[in-house]
C-alpha cells in the first residue's frame, strides 16, 4: 500500500497541520486546542464532571484531569465538589472563559476555513460525515 493511501498517515499529517494552526491561533488567548476542546464543552453544557468531558471528547480521564489543572492554574476553570456526593467534581467555565468565547469560536472557525480552503463545499460535508464516522467507529 503506498503511504498517501493510509488513513492513518492521511489524518496524522492532516491532524498535525491543523493542530498547528489552530494552536497558533489560540495563543492569544492562552489556549491549547485541548484546552478549547474542554471549554467547547463547558460552553454548551454549563457545568460537567471531569468524566463527562473525558466522553464527550473521546479522552482519558487522566488526560482531562492534567488539562484541568492547567486550566484552573490559568483561571479559566472552577472545580468544585458535589455537596450531594462527595465523589463527585464538577467543572465550570469561568467569567474569565466565558468572556473570549466569542473570540475563540471566531479564531475556531478561522481554523476551519483555513484547513478546507482548497476542499469544495460537496468534499467538505463528505468530508465531515466520513471523519465522524471515524470517531464513531469501535476500533
Amino acid at each position: 500500500m503506498e503511504l498517501t493511501e493510509c488513513v492513518n498517515y492521511l489524518l496524522s499529517v492532516s491532524q498535525n497541520k491543523v493542530f498547528k494552526h489552530f494552536s497558533g491561533l489560540l495563543e492569544q488567548f492562552g489556549l491549547t486546542p485541548a484546552q478549547y476542546g474542554v471549554l467547547n464543552c463547558l460552553w454548551r453544557e454549563g457545568q460537567l464532571s471531569p468524566k463527562q468531558i473525558a466522553e464527550s471528547m473521546h479522552l482519558e480521564a487522566t488526560t482531562v484531569s492534567g488539562v484541568l489543572d492547567k486550566m484552573q492554574k490559568a483561571g479559566f476553570v472552577e472545580r468544585s465538589i458535589d455537596p450531594g456526593n462527595r465523589r463527585n467534581v464538577w467543572v465550570v467555565a469561568t467569567p474569565k472563559a466565558i468572556s473570549i468565547r466569542e473570540q475563540v469560536e471566531s479564531a475556531t472557525a478561522q481554523m476551519n476555513q483555513a484547513a478546507l480552503q482548497n476542499v469544495s463545499p460537496s468534499d467538505r460535508a463528505a468530508l465531515l460525515r466520513g471523519l465522524t464516522a471515524i470517531v464513531e467507529t469501535e476500533l
